[in-house]
Order: structure tokens, then sequence, then C-alpha cells
């Protein structure tokens, strides 16, 4: 059984943005939905749900994003370095628009607004989103992938 500091040393940023990315992807996404469903169901509980959903999704975008950040440390140049900063802009389009549509939806939930004008430039804004998480995940498979990014080739005990 490996010790706590040997474990430590295992986990390095490659490793923790791997582990954290799936979480905003998958929260982002069953929010939306859970958006879109409560919208057409009238059911508000479904529209709490999805909110509370897109703020851990937006708090995981940060953690995902900054994870990344360090794991792209020292991968600059050629067309490695290129595919790091398509993804990297991705990446930062995402969390800005993950944290404008949260802030947007919080906005509606505190003032308990149901103005259908909001309503409607909330959904696009989330739609937004999807599409740019989509698009960023896109680019870091395309990094792992296509371009073996982080990818160990030594096996280590």
């Amino acid at each position: 059984m490996p010790s706590l500091l040997k474990l430590n040393s295992m986990i390095s940023p490659t490793h923790l943005h791997a582990m954290v990315i799936h979480f905003p992807i998958a929260l982002l996404l069953t929010a939306f939905l859970g958006e879109i469903i409560g919208l057409i169901l009238k059911k508000t509980f479904l529209n709490q749900a999805a909110f509370y959903l897109l703020i851990l999704g937006t708090f995981g975008t940060l953690i995902a994003y900054l994870s990344g950040d360090a794991a792209g440390d020292g991968m600059e140049g050629g067309s490695l370095g290129k595919a790091i900063m398509l993804h990297e802009e991705a990446a930062a389009l995402t969390l800005w628009l993950a944290i404008i549509t949260t802030l947007l939806y919080g906005a509606l939930y505190f003032f308990k607004s149901h103005n259908r004008w909001y309503r409607i430039v909330g959904i696009i804004l989330f739609a937004t989103v999807i599409g740019s998480v989509t698009r960023t995940a896109y680019l870091g498979g395309q990094l792992v992938y296509r371009h073996g990014a982080g990818v160990e080739l030594e096996i280590s005990e």
C-alpha cells in the first residue's frame, strides 16, 4: 500500500486536471437539461436544482481551469503549444461564460424575476456555455489523443 507521501508525489497537475475536468462538464450539461425540462414541464423544483448545479458546475469550471493552467506549464512551443493555447483560450471563455450565466441566474433567482425576456436571454447564454464547454472538452481530448499531452509512456510502480 503506497504511503500518503508517495501518493501525493504521484498526483501531478496533469493528473489532477484529468480527475476534475469531468465534473464541470457533467454538472453544466445536467443543469442545462434540468433548466430546459423544468421550463417545458413548468416544474420549479427542476429549475431550482438546475440553478444549484450551475453554481457547482461553475466552481468546477474554475477548478478545472486552474488545474489545467498548472498542467500546461512548460508545454509551450510547436504544434503542442498551439493546441494548448487553443484549449486554454476556449477554457477561459467557458469559465467567463459560466460565471456570467451563474450571476444572471443568481440575480433572477434572488429578485424572483419571471420576466420572459430575461429567461430567454438566460437560456441563450446557458446554451452558449454548453457549446463552449463542449468545444473546450473536444480541444482537450485532441491534446491527449492526438498530441499525447500529459501521457506518460513509462510504467512506474
